[in-house]
């Protein structure tokens, strides 16, 4: 029965997301990202190849380190990355790190037969979640490693339900189970998952190498000048909502907002909130004017180009992990949504406290910051406006935060050398 509704699911999901392409840019690039089925015709490369699949950018930046790692130590393979969500593929399709980067072809029997003898891995990694049956059936079938890494379970998904036989079997398939969390790990051990290891979430490893190869974000130290700055990342409109008034109230604090969304209508949308806004694209082409006008000896100071606005709006994708570093408090979108809380480990490894909204069941990473010092849920913007308020007013409180926020991070290192530790060990890879 599970199968059966697995299939009907399989056929109606390209349908709606067709329909749905009519007005959704994201849909259309699904669609047209799968017009032609993947190329691989190097007979050469089918000999020693590594297949890592995310399902969109943050996956892929929890399996970025592993797969650098591997590049490292393994240079004789080729790297095979494939998405499924177009957030993913757009942006990460021109990376260096991986020879090619495809959409992973829809589900199914052939599909699957068809692109794991194309691209023939000798080892797959599949990044945090998204089961898809054929492949995962496909690689089993041949006998490939697979390894699921961090990896991270819920009590509410149907694995552990009375109707999650099928979904067991989905299971069934990996090689190894590499987890984030001890919760995880009781949750598939109750079903009969031995083969486990807490090793950690590989995105701590992320968020330290980031960190510690900061790059200066063009101009945005000017835009900061010597005020209080707060960043507010992968934003919607409740997180927009509960930060709008605080904005207009509070001009000599500078807001840097990178909403998670960034099409036109949004933006535009965002920029009419914050009514003392600009954005990033803006304010580099104006500060490039200027620049070009002191040059020629042209007065600046009256230049119709001159911001003496309080907000910049990030309208682009790449550079949000970096920008948390210029913030003296940091908010962190999605915990207004059903979706969840976006990524509060790219923040809270600078040393910035971290504030977020009601909804991070999900992220057991949240709890645990709160419980450091390093974290702070809010439940509306009187919440917000309290907190925000009174860290700034509190000097002490602020930098114990901010201490708390950034030793939790580097305290969960590690993950990545204990999955490649475990390749080695196994020779899952050979030089």
């Amino acid at each position: 029965m599970g199968l059966l509704f697995y299939t009907i699911f399989l056929k109606l999901y390209p349908i709606g997301i067709r329909i749905t392409s009519l007005w959704n840019d994201k849909a259309l690039l699904w669609v047209k990202g799968r017009k032609k089925f993947p190329s691989f015709d190097s007979s050469d490369e089918k000999n020693k190849t590594i297949w890592m699949h995310c399902a969109s950018l943050g996956e892929f930046e929890q399996g970025r380190p592993l797969i650098e790692k591997i590049r490292k130590e393994y240079p004789g393979y080729i790297i095979v990355i494939t998405f499924f969500s177009p957030s993913g593929y757009e942006i990460q399709k021109k990376i260096s790190g991986a020879d090619h980067i495809f959409y992973l072809p829809a589900d199914s029997a052939l599909n699957a037969k068809k692109f794991i003898e194309l691209i023939n891995p000798k080892l797959v990694l599949w990044v945090k979640y998204e089961y898809w049956y054929y492949y995962l059936h496909e690689l089993k079938k041949k006998n490939i490693p697979t390894l699921l890494i961090s990896g991270s379970f819920r009590k509410d998904q149907p694995f552990f339900k009375w109707y999650g036989n099928f979904w067991k079997k989905m299971l069934d398939c990996f090689t190894y189970y590499f987890l984030q969390n001890e919760d995880s790990k009781i949750l598939l051990e109750n079903i009969g998952i031995k083969n486990v290891t807490v090793s950690g979430d590989t995105r701590f490893d992320r968020v330290i190498t980031i960190a510690e190869n900061f790059d200066d974000v063009p101009l945005i130290k000017e835009f900061c000048g010597n005020n209080k700055v707060i960043v507010a990342g992968s934003t919607w409109e409740d997180d927009e909502a509960e930060l709008v008034h605080y904005a207009k109230t509070n001009a000599h604090i500078k807001f840097i907002i990178a909403p998670h969304e960034v099409d036109k209508e949004n933006l535009r949308d965002v920029k009419k909130e914050f009514v003392n806004s600009i954005l990033y694209s803006e304010w580099i082409l104006n500060v490039k004017r200027q620049t070009s006008n002191v040059k020629s000896e042209t007065p600046s100071h009256d230049s119709p180009f001159t911001f003496h606005g309080n907000c910049l709006i990030i309208d682009n994708i790449g550079m949000l992990s970096r920008l948390y570093k210029y913030a003296d408090i940091t908010y962190v979108g999605g915990g207004f949504g059903y979706d969840g809380l976006h990524n509060i480990l790219e923040a809270a490894v600078y040393g910035k406290p971290v504030i977020f909204g009601p909804e991070f069941e999900k992220n057991f990473e949240a709890q645990e910051l709160i419980e450091c010092g390093g974290g702070i849920t809010i439940e509306n913007a009187l919440e917000l406006e309290k907190t925000l308020t009174h860290l700034f007013s509190n000097a002490d409180e602020l930098e114990k935060r901010s201490i708390a926020a950034k030793n939790y991070v580097y305290s969960k290192a590690g993950a990545t050398k204990k999955i490649m530790e475990f390749i080695q060990e196994n020779r899952l890879l050979t030089n």
